[in-house]
């Protein structure tokens, strides 16, 4: 059985991250997109865990990687931040944290 990311070891997870970004370097070259997509999400989740959510702030907005989007933190719940981003402050959504990034 599988361990969960919030069970693993700091070095657990760098293993895991190494392993999965291998499998989504293949699956790209295959272009297996959905594949790929699956993968780089549970690597976004793993980098969560390397995190630690004390160092993000409620009502602190950060930049969404990979995006031009920022997002204001409502609330924590472990290593996921609530709240909205300013395209759309009416739709509460949850993201990881390993997607925010202080803005510049």
């Amino acid at each position: 059985m599988e361990k969960r990311y919030s069970q693993m070891t700091p070095h657990e997870l760098n293993t895991e991250i190494a392993l999965l970004s291998e499998k989504a370097r293949k699956a790209e070259q295959h272009g297996i997109i959905n594949e790929l997509a699956v993968l780089e999400r549970k690597i976004t989740m793993a980098k969560a865990y390397l995190l630690n959510p004390e160092d993000y702030s409620p009502g602190e907005t950060y930049r969404v990687e990979n995006t031009e989007d920022e997002f204001t933190i409502s609330y924590l719940n472990g290593v996921f931040a609530w709240g909205y981003r300013t395209s759309s402050p009416q739709q509460e959504e949850a993201l990881p944290i390993s997607v925010l990034q202080e803005k510049e």
